[in-house]
């Protein structure tokens, strides 16, 4: 016997027939194989458009809502979908039942409507799957130390699912999305692209970081601090696929078991892993900073206090008059915040003229096998030269090279640099293209 934490998210629980299709989804997943079932809890996301619709009317009822009443009323729309689906469920003869947030519950710390997990008591949940129920759970909520109810954030039920999957000890967390699994690059961008077997956690971390949207970044880091298995798959599956346990999705691993399936030949090692791209970022310059200790701190500062994260920064030397341009890269989301504080800040930094660009985005190359090889940046950088595609600011990690270019040349670069690193030949083992 297994046991399986499922999630589905907002385009999956869409309506009752898409429940009644994820409910059959579960059924086959309890049933298991060969007469042994499994243990299975399964977390879902409110309707597609409902926390949209949520959000809304908080915002209505009070400009300046109260964060902990706003949090009562978006984690309503996931507390509709487990009854719906845990119904659904008893009228296919299954046993079921929703277990709330605050029923198990979910323990959280820090804000309202960011919420992160601190424990959950899962012996009652355990006790009731052991006896063959299914535990639907709604995901992105949980209670606070004062027994208020809690959100996450944007794509906190990803969070919620691998937290349960934690503590219940589950063999696997599977996330069933709109989507197959994780792909080289984005398909809609390049024909080619194909679904990985299986990522590493570190991975799965940069591609989430850097635009790929399968998955929320902090329910991977939580993965990997907890060493749950992960496999993303899509929920939009004819009623004779192939079973989850067989999986025909992506697995998100750690590099020892990842190596051990390059050992097993169930999949081919590339350098690269896959290319990201993101168009939701905005460049600011400052001119003719003083060329001084703090100069820098004066600016990076106040963005900080602001909670606008910083990401590509260089800084030009001016020899001659002791200035310097400062060029970093933010949301673009945050541009017209961060521009308005650095206008008040101008006297204390000292900066001749603020330029502004929202017109760019972000493309970046991730593998751990950059990790022993050299010559991944250099391959990159001529890439893009040979198609003139200018590299306007560049940053690395261990394992990721991210360029800031023009946004109009996006596309171009994803399928130049997909190329490039043979990440479009067909694969040996037979890996599925889109």
């Amino acid at each position: 016997m297994a046991r399986i934490v499922m999630k589905f998210g907002g385009t999956s629980m869409a309506g009752t027939e898409r429940i009644r299709r994820v409910a059959q989804i579960v059924r086959k997943q309890a049933a298991g194989r060969e007469g042994t079932p499994n243990e299975v809890a399964v977390v879902v996301s409110a309707m597609a458009g409902e926390t949209d619709r949520l959000v809304n009317f908080a915002r209505e009822a009070h400009a300046l809502y109260d964060p902990a009443e706003y949090d009562v009323v978006v984690a309503s729309g996931e507390q509709v979908t487990s009854g719906l689906l845990a119904l659904t469920l008893q009228s296919l003869g299954q046993k079921a039942r929703s277990w709330l947030g605050w029923q198990l519950p979910v323990r959280t710390i820090e804000a309202h409507a960011k919420a992160r997990v601190d424990a959950i008591d899962s012996d009652a949940l355990l006790a009731s799957m052991g006896e063959g129920t299914i535990a639907v759970i709604p995901g992105f909520q949980g209670m606070s130390a004062e027994g208020r109810v809690t959100t996450m954030g944007r794509g906190g039920s990803d969070t919620s699912a691998v937290a349960v999957a934690a503590a219940v000890k589950a063999d696997r967390c599977d996330i069933y999305t709109d989507v197959d699994g994780v792909y080289t690059t984005d398909p809609r961008i390049v024909a080619k692209a194909r679904k990985l077997t299986a990522v590493t956690y570190e991975e799965m971390l940069e591609l989430a970081s850097v635009g790929a949207k399968v998955l929320q970044t902090r329910s991977v880091s939580l993965a990997m601090k907890e060493g749950v298995r992960i496999q993303v798959l899509s929920s939009f599956v004819d009623d004779n696929a192939t079973p989850a346990d067989d999986l025909p999705g992506t697995l998100i691993v750690s590099e020892d078991e990842m190596e051990r399936m390059v050992e097993e030949g169930k999949m081919e090692r590339k350098l690269v892993t896959g290319i990201a791209h993101d168009k939701n970022e905005a460049k600011i310059i400052l001119t003719r900073v003083p060329d001084k200790p703090g100069a820098v701190a004066e600016i990076f500062g106040p963005l900080a206090e602001a909670s606008i994260n910083v990401d590509m920064i260089i800084q030009n030397v001016g020899r001659d008059k002791g200035e310097t341009d400062v060029t970093f890269t933010i949301p673009q989301a945050d541009l017209a915040r961060a521009q308005a504080l650095l206008e008040d800040k101008r006297e204390a930094i000292g900066y001749n003229r603020i330029i502004t660009d929202s017109h760019i985005a972000k493309i970046s190359v991730v593998g751990v096998g950059m990790k022993s090889h050299a010559g991944v940046a250099s391959d990159m950088f001529r890439a893009l030269a040979e198609r003139g595609i200018n590299i306007q600011a560049i940053t690395t990690s261990e394992i990721k090279v991210s360029v800031m270019i023009d946004e109009d040349e996006t596309e171009l670069a994803v399928r130049v640099l997909h190329t490039a690193y043979g990440l479009d030949a067909p694969d040996d083992l037979g890996d599925a293209t889109a």
